[in-house]
């Protein structure tokens, strides 16, 4: 039995076995790390308000369950909802639950904010702050795959968890035809070009002193003997590099970076939402609007020095 399960839960649990049946799946079914992390902890959190058989569940816990969440984020309530949703799901499909509670349960709309990409200078400070693009031969080599990882979300805007999940074989670094495959959401992929020179010969240089044959690309212990590096510890780390450098940026929002920059460069929609992955062009369009956004801080920069002439 998965030990966050018994830990939180105790083998006797009523819904212990079946948590920990319904996490084996998702494990096999080659989920996402967030997926699993996120769809072991929240049904977990949902045992608070039902501590009877799985069979036995209803509208009413779930009810109590998501108005204990009133001071999260809407985007965060409708994560966990679909979190408990996916396990009632699960529990009719194996008949161990004769209806599914959430038929009856309202959809939490999350509403449409723009993203925030990060400025290409404070990138620039952080990335700055982990190496130089010519690093020191004695450069401890965690700090190197650290630029690498960083830089490779960046140029490639990629997902942080899609980027620490890249094993050797993903990348093909044949020299005018460097491309990375990524694999995204739902077990789809994508080709991603490599076309930035300087992000290429320093790929090339952490993986020459990596040493690596096989498996992670970035791995989780200097000797390279560890899985890859999490995304918690990706993203702690990268925490700390902003912090060192006075900048505060997200993780995420080096993703949002790049597609801000391919949408101002004037790259078809529809070619961004293939490089970022994004199942439905509705998603992209939403930098198509921060575009505008910078358009009309432009247009209003302009009117203020006519006004000032």
């Amino acid at each position: 039995m998965d030990t966050v399960i018994v830990e939180r839960l105790g083998r006797d649990h009523p819904l212990a076995v079946h948590l920990d049946d319904f996490f084996t799946d998702l494990k096999n079914a080659n989920a996402s790390p967030q997926t699993l992390r996120a769809y072991r902890g929240d049904p977990l959190q949902f045992t608070a308000h039902h501590d009877g058989q799985v069979s036995e569940i209803t509208a009413a816990p779930i009810r109590a369950f998501l108005s204990d969440l009133g001071a999260l984020s809407a985007a965060t309530r409708k994560r966990k909802r679909a979190a408990v949703s996916s396990f009632c799901r699960w529990a009719v499909r194996h008949d161990r639950l004769d209806a599914n509670p959430m038929d009856k349960i309202d959809t939490i709309r999350v509403p449409k904010t723009l993203p925030r990409p990060a400025a290409a200078a404070d990138v620039a400070k952080v990335f700055n702050s982990i190496c130089s693009r010519r690093p020191r031969k004695d450069l401890p080599l965690d700090r190197l795959r650290d630029r690498v990882l960083f830089e490779t979300i960046y140029v490639c805007g990629s997902r942080a968890g899609e980027a620490c999940g890249l094993d050797l074989e993903d990348f093909d670094l044949r020299q005018d035809d460097e491309h990375v495959r990524i694999h995204g959401k739902g077990g789809t992929a994508r080709t991603v070009p490599l076309d930035d020179r300087g992000y290429v010969a320093l790929l090339k240089l952490y993986l020459g002193r990596a040493g690596y044959q096989y498996g992670p690309a970035f791995r989780a212990s200097i000797n390279g003997g560890g899985g890859p590096l999490s995304y918690d510890a990706a993203h702690h780390r990268w925490d700390g590099y902003c912090r060192q450098a006075g900048v505060e940026i997200d993780i995420h929002q080096l993703r949002h970076a790049h597609a801000t920059e391919l949408i101002n460069a004037g790259v078809p929609i529809e070619v961004v939402r293939r490089r970022l992955g994004h199942a439905s062009t509705e998603t992209t369009q939403l930098y198509t609007l921060l575009a505008d956004d910078v358009a009309d801080n432009e247009i209003r920069a302009a009117r203020r020095r006519r006004d000032r002439r």
